[in-house]
Formats: structure tokens, C-alpha cells, sequence
């Protein structure tokens, strides 16, 4: 190689490789120091783009369980609620039951008519209860629901009674005879708006639509006006809120007293059926047959669609919706509009209210069947999106991180390159001087 000294090309190929080494370390220095493999799209363009992919997931996935958290916690202060409800519910029957029993004066009934009045205001107290000042059990919080009248269904008379059977010719869901005489008495008593109606008369030659017709309503009319009777028939004549049809179990044959008008305010809130013979004894066989009448369909005020949405997805529409129906006191048939409430004040009376407390007890365990389902399922999503989010942070780990071991081996390696090569440079510069002897 020839000696010159306008261009050193040793320390110029020395310099650039120096600075090759240079920017190595940098890289490899933000590599170690950040513990990516990847800290921008020029160090890989497609593996930064689904990276980031999975990033936004990861958030998603961490809200939406965030979301099915609080979700949860919502549903716990509606549990609450609704298990105060039954709570005071379950004591309510047990002093209906005493208020039915003849050793309690009137004066002792009074007593229970008030404890009676203070719970019933309490469940009120407890349908408004809040969270995150959103009322969740006052039914404004229902779903799209029609208008829908009471159903109280019996599956205990034979399948092929009719509603013009004669009560003596009245037989059980297995073919026995229910053993009414013409000469025995039959008591009716139904609750609406927290007023009790109750009428006696001769059982007769009358019929099952006769008895109807017979019992008195609001003073002026009969029960006739305000029920319609429905036997024989596989469905019960009646929809439920989403205008379906609703049948019996086994869709069999049954008995069914439908309210003629819808909404909460006409319910019929309980319905007892009492035969006794001409001496005052009562027939339990035949009462256990006629006075088994379950609300089969519960009466509602028509309302739009007010479900809560609890987003627990990424994408739109992964949704858990649940609706919240009213559990007030007038919902659940214990207080009318007027605000009169369930009464107790004769044996009567009392007799005919726990049919209407254990109609109450279903539709409170049915929300909170409800609410303890929707809770069930929301801790099954949270630990479903916790397993989700955990996977995709180790997919995107994969693309992203740092292998610590391999990138500190690269660091040491041109961290040693760089240090030679500026030792290079310094020699490479050097060899220009050797001119200078020649110059002498």
C-alpha cells in the first residue's frame, strides 16, 4: 500500500466500523435497558403492528373484567335487597299463620296488623335501594315487557274438569272423589289491592263458574267481573310479558283464573278455596285439591326496555343484559295504590293472606333466582377474561421482550467491538506519521 496523507483510508473503513459498533451498543444498551426486543416499528415493523394489536386487547380485556367486577358488585346490592325481602316475607307468614289461629283475640291481631304494616313498609325501603344512585329493584330497571294480567293455575283437579262441573262432582288429578256434599258450605276469599273479599253460600248444584258469579266483588259486582275461569285446556290462557304462550309443565290439562284486566293495579293477589260440611267441619282433601291455585302468570305493567348492559367484551355486543323487576309492596300484592295494606284483623281474613304471602315469596325468589344466576355468571366471565388477558400478555411477551441473557451477551460483545475499534482508530490515525520521516 502506498504512503499518502490526504486520505487515510485505514482510519476512514476503522471509523465507519466504529460507528457500525456504535449504534449497535445503542441498540442493544436500549434493549437491556427497557427489556424489549422490539421499541419501535424500525426495529420490526409487522411484529411492533400486532404487538400493539395485542396491547389494546389486553386493555380491553382488563376493563371488560373490571366491568364484570363492578357488575357483580351491582348485583350483590340487588341481592341484598331481595334477600331482606324474602327475609321479611318468611316472617310475615309465620304471623299470618298465628293470626289464623282462633287462640288470638282481635285485640292480639291488631298487634300483628301493625307489625305486619311496618314490614311491609320496610320492603319498601328495600326496593329502592341504590348503587351508584341507579334504583335496581323498584322496576325501573325491567325488561321490554307487555302489559300482563294474573294467572293462578290448578294441577290438582282431575284433567278432564270443566268449568261448569258441579263442585259435588269435583275429582283430584288421580281420579278420586273430592267428596263435596250439596248440603256443605264453600267459603271464597281473594285479596286485590289489599282489600280482602270473602263470600259464603250452600255449595248446592253449583258450579265451578258458579261460584264466580256468586262471591262478591268491590261490593257491587261479583268476582265473575274480574276473573275468567279456563278449564281443560293444555295452555292457560294466558302470555307473558314477550307475548309468549305459557303452559303447564307436563302441558297438560289444568285450571285456570285469569284477572280480565291487566297490570299491577287489577292483580288478584291471592285466592282461597274452603269447603266446610253443614256441622262446620272442614274437608281437607277436597280444600287441598280446590285451594291449590298457583300464580302461574304474574300480573305487570307494561314497560320499555330498561335492562341493564353489563359490557364484559372487546367487541360490540358482548353484552350480559339482565332485567330487574319491581319488588315493591304493591308489586308483590301487598298494598294497593290507596296504600291500605294486607289484612289480618279476623281469623278469615288472616286464613285468606297466606295464600297472598306465599304468592309473594315466588315472585321475590324468582328475582333473586334471578340475580344469583347473572352473579354465578358474571364470575364465570371474570375468570374467563382474566385467563384470556393473561394468555394474550404471553403471546405478546413472546413478540416483544427480551431474552435478558441473549441481549446482554450482544451488549458485552459490541460494548468489546466498540472499545477495539476506537483503539483501531487511534493506530489507523497514527500511521500517517511514518510520512514525515521522509521528510527529513
Amino acid at each position: 500500500m502506498s504512503m499518502v496523507v490526504k486520505n487515510n483510508m485505514s482510519a476512514i473503513s476503522t471509523l465507519n466500523t466504529l460507528n457500525k459498533n456504535s449504534s449497535a451498543l445503542a441498540k442493544s444498551l436500549e434493549k437491556v435497558s427497557s427489556g424489549m426486543k422490539i421499541n419501535g416499528a424500525a426495529d420490526d415493523a409487522s411484529g411492533y403492528a400486532i404487538s400493539e394489536r395485542m396491547r389494546v386487547q389486553i386493555r380491553g380485556l382488563d376493563q371488560a373484567n373490571s366491568n364484570t367486577q363492578n357488575g357483580n358488585a351491582m348485583m350483590k346490592v340487588a341481592e341484598g335487597a331481595v334477600s331482606s325481602t324474602v327475609d321479611i316475607l318468611k316472617t310475615l307468614k309465620e304471623k299470618v299463620i298465628n293470626a289464623a289461629n282462633d287462640t288470638n283475640t282481635d285485640s292480639d291481631r291488631q298487634t300483628i296488623q301493625k307489625e305486619l304494616d311496618q314490614s311491609i313498609d320496610q320492603i319498601d325501603d328495600n326496593a329502592n335501594i341504590t348503587y351508584n344512585g341507579k334504583y335496581l329493584v323498584d322496576g325501573s330497571h325491567n325488561n321490554k315487557t307487555n302489559a300482563t294480567t294474573t294467572a293462578m293455575t290448578n294441577e290438582s283437579l282431575d284433567a278432564r274438569t270443566v268449568k261448569g262441573s258441579a263442585l259435588t262432582n269435583l275429582k283430584s288429578r288421580t281420579g278420586e272423589n273430592l267428596n263435596i256434599h250439596s248440603t256443605d258450605n264453600v267459603t271464597i276469599s281473594y285479596v286485590k289491592q289489599g282489600k280482602t273479599y270473602t263470600t259464603t253460600f250452600s255449595v248446592g248444584a253449583q258450579s265451578l263458574s258458579d261460584i264466580l258469579s256468586k262471591t262478591a266483588y268491590n261490593g257491587k259486582e261479583t268476582l265473575k267481573d274480574a276473573l275468567e275461569l279456563n278449564a281443560n285446556k293444555t295452555s292457560l290462557i294466558g302470555y307473558d310479558g314477550s307475548k309468549n304462550k305459557i303452559y303447564t309443565a307436563d302441558k297438560g290439562c289444568a285450571m285456570t283464573l285469569t284477572a280480565k284486566t291487566a297490570g299491577v293495579s287489577s292483580q288478584i293477589s291471592g285466592f282461597t278455596i274452603s269447603i266446610t260440611n253443614n256441622k262446620g267441619a272442614i274437608n281437607k282433601s277436597a280444600n287441598a285439591v280446590l285451594d291449590n291455585f298457583t300464580e302461574s302468570i304474574r300480573a305487570q305493567n307494561k314497560s320499555e326496555d330498561n335492562a341493564m348492559v353489563f359490557q364484559v367484551g372487546t367487541k360490540a355486543n358482548q353484552a350480559i343484559k339482565v332485567g330487574l323487576t319491581d319488588m315493591r309492596s304493591t308489586a308483590l300484592g301487598l298494598k294497593g295504590d290507596d296504600g291500605e295494606t294486607l289484612n289480618v284483623s279476623t281469623q278469615v281474613k288472616a286464613n285468606a293472606a297466606i295464600n297472598v304471602l306465599d304468592n309473594a315469596i315466588q315472585k321475590a325468589l324468582d328475582q333473586q333466582t334471578t340475580i344469583g344466576s347473572v352473579e354465578s355468571r358474571l364470575s364465570y366471565t371474570s375468570s374467563n377474561l382474566t385467563t384470556a388477558s393473561e394468555n394474550v400478555q404471553a403471546s405478546e411477551s413472546t413478540i416483544r421482550d427480551a431474552d435478558m441473557a441473549k441481549e446482554m451477551t450482544n451488549y458485552t460483545k459490541n460494548n468489546v467491538l466498540l472499545q477495539a475499534a476506537q483503539s483501531m482508530l487511534a493506530q489507523a490515525n497514527q500511521s500517517s506519521s511514518s510520512v514525515l520521516s521522509l521528510l527529513q
